[in-house]
């Protein structure tokens, strides 16, 4: 059957709507009541990919654009089954395998009267159409539940998500701090069978072993003292949903081994208590530290790592997919602005001097910078006079075992001092580099804030 006739046969009455949108440069997708695509303009073909619209046909409607915008918990498809409209909306359209364009989606129930002369199948209708900002260019670019990417690493890692989407198998994310590796848990669970139960974040580096353990498995009344009534733990929140174990490679060794029969034996029990209880949650684990390395020093166990690493994801720095600044810093600069009420640009300067630097704090350093620069800009554009000093002189951070020559701030501090001249080094310039906040410095260094504090009592930074 050609593609045209199939689609005037699922539902007559509609085409008079769609030859109005076509002239408008306008695709209309026709919904019935689960979302799935009963009718679409053939213009679909021309925004998306020859035949598109014919292989929408029966299809859930976030095929065609995301399960972000219409997945089960999200507010429009909310709105939409309480009869509201939902208008301007930016979705990422699939164009074909490794391509996506930015367009601006309106949503809306129809009328009985429509539907009960055009199709009584049909409940909902959708119009797509280019965004403004799109103006073609961003077909390399794939955005999938936040995950924006141009670089070819950074879209295999959203190829590869994409592909997860039917898989329940543990995930193991790698990668320096600050480079996004929570956001792609989170990805991974939203596009997943688990998508519509609970995902539960736990990190592992911010507690010690005792309350840590508490923490994942829960505990009962008694177990040690202090528990004065029964606690629900991470794992049982998690039921039915998916577990994110950030910082894993911090676990402490006794809690590893209690992890990896968890993971064999897909139950667990709560302190103090000795019935097991059902595990019923997926496993994606994360951490900063090179495992490998772990296990040499005795510091990981390789049992453990072997389960955890069924599908290994690695996040390269930012610095290594430079193609990506400038989209990211887009998105992180209209969620910024949107939050102030504020619509922003970035200057050529700008982005260009964010090219130039080296990222040691990564996409969580990006967004900081950010922040400051829209503190500080009193215009609609970012000029480059509005960045961080280290982005605004050209400062970059060294090459990973590179020779650093010291500002006199640096040498001052370190004159003298043989214990740890690297380490101490390394500190100085992560707390001078965030003007001395220990809590910017500490996510630029990629540690802690009270392993910071630790460090500079050590290391006797004042």
């Amino acid at each position: 059957m050609p593609a045209q006739e199939a689609l005037s046969h699922s539902g007559p009455g509609f085409g008079t709507l769609e030859t109005v949108f076509e002239a408008l440069g306008r695709v209309l997708v026709v919904l019935d009541r689960d979302f799935r695509v009963i009718r679409t303009s053939q213009t679909l073909d021309d925004l998306a990919f020859p035949g598109a619209a014919l292989a929408a046909m029966g299809r859930p409607i976030e095929e065609l654009v995301g399960a972000r915008l219409f997945g089960p918990s999200d507010t429009l498809r909310e709105a939409l089954e309480q009869g509201l409209r939902e208008e301007g909306r930016r979705a990422i359209l699939r164009c074909g395998e490794g391509t996506a364009r930015l367009v601006s989606l309106t949503a809306a129930v129809l009328p009985t009267d429509v539907t009960s002369h055009c199709d009584p199948r049909a409940r909902y209708i959708v119009v797509l159409r280019p965004a403004e900002t799109d103006n073609g260019l961003v077909q390399s670019m794939i955005s999938s539940h936040g995950l924006v990417a141009r670089s070819p690493a950074m879209l295999r890692i959203v190829h590869l998500v994409e592909s997860l989407q039917r898989s329940e198998a543990t995930v193991l994310v790698t990668g320096e701090s600050g480079t996004g590796k929570e956001l792609i848990a989170r990805a991974l669970h939203a596009n997943s069978p688990r998508c519509t139960g609970p995902f539960v974040a736990v990190n592992c580096g911010a507690l010690p072993g005792e309350l840590l353990e508490s923490e994942l498995f829960g505990h009962v009344r008694g177990a040690f003292t202090g528990a004065v009534r029964d606690r629900v733990g991470r794992f049982d929140l998690a039921q039915g949903g998916s577990i994110f174990l950030d910082e894993v490679g911090d676990m402490p060794l006794h809690l590893q081994v209690k992890l990896l029969r968890v993971l064999q034996e897909r139950r667990f029990e709560r302190v103090g208590e000795s019935a097991p209880r059902p595990m019923d949650a997926r496993v994606i684990a994360a951490t900063n530290v090179d495992l490998v390395d772990a296990i040499r020093a005795g510091r990981f166990r390789d049992d453990l790592y072997y389960r955890l690493r069924v599908v290994p994801i690695h996040v390269p720095p930012l610095r290594d997919r430079v193609e990506d600044i400038p989209l990211i810093a887009k998105h992180l600069l209209a969620h910024i602005g949107g939050r102030e009420g504020r619509a922003l640009a970035l200057s050529p300067d700008t982005l260009a001097a964010m090219g130039r630097y080296r990222w040691p704090g990564n996409v969580r350093e990006l967004g900081n910078a950010l922040e400051y620069a829209v503190a500080t800009c009193s215009g609609q554009t970012i000029q480059i006079e509005n960045l961080p000093a280290e982005l605004r002189d050209g400062v970059e951070a060294p090459e990973p075992g590179a020779a650093v020559a010291a500002p006199p701030i640096v040498n001052a501090l370190t004159d003298g001092l043989a214990e740890d001249p690297k380490e101490r080094l390394r500190i100085v310039q992560g707390l001078e580099s965030a003007h001395w906040n220990r809590g910017r410095a500490a996510e630029i260094l990629g540690i802690s804030r009270s392993t910071l504090w630790r460090k500079m009592k050590e290391l006797g930074i004042a």
